[in-house]
């Protein structure tokens, strides 16, 4: 048996308890958390998520770009448009880590190399490597508060997560997109 087997009976279980039932589109939290694939950082586990708690979208490094932007742009359409025309809408919490996968693209023979496998351009690879996330979460947080495709009843927020101790600590505090 594989190990995806054993969570596929796994799934068996869960879906007995129908713990699924009910669960509404909209987070109960209104928090949309954006964080790295990594299965240190799962938000699941750290933020002791229940299902139906929050949206998470996760990337390598959690970083912010143009797919997680349209993502966003999607949610928060529906949201102002369908699910709750009345506002607020939600919080975007963008949540880097220590010890990150991605920091090895700051090594420049690993990016080279990758660059050539993937057939990507070196030097975007190089702006996606997470060595420092408090520069980078403060990065991203701007990135999303300079985007005009994003609702501006949308606030965002900028954390990092150490890996070892457990700790999410804030560096940008909670604030609207942009005055409308």
């Amino acid at each position: 048996m594989t190990d995806l087997d054993q969570l596929l009976d796994r799934n068996k279980h869960f879906a007995t308890t129908e713990a699924h039932q009910g669960v509404p589109i909209y987070s109960r939290r209104g928090v949309c958390v954006i964080t790295c694939l990594d299965p240190r950082t799962d938000p699941a586990g750290f933020l002791e998520l229940e299902l139906g708690d929050a949206a998470v979208i996760r990337n390598a490094g959690g970083r912010i770009n143009q797919t997680v932007i349209d993502d966003l742009a999607f949610i928060s359409y529906l949201s102002e448009t369908v699910l709750r025309p009345e506002g607020p809408l939600f919080e975007v919490a963008v949540i880097h880590h220590n010890k990150c996968g991605t920091g090895f693209l700051a090594d420049p023979d690993f990016r080279r190399t990758f660059a050539t496998h993937v057939r990507a351009d070196e030097a975007a690879l190089a702006a996606e490597a997470v060595t420092d996330p408090v520069q980078t979460v403060q990065h991203d947080v701007e990135l999303l508060r300079s985007s005009t495709l994003l609702s501006t009843k949308i606030t965002v927020s900028g954390h990092v997560y150490d890996v070892d101790t457990g700790v999410i600590t804030t560096v940008v505090p909670a604030s609207p997109l942009r005055t409308s």
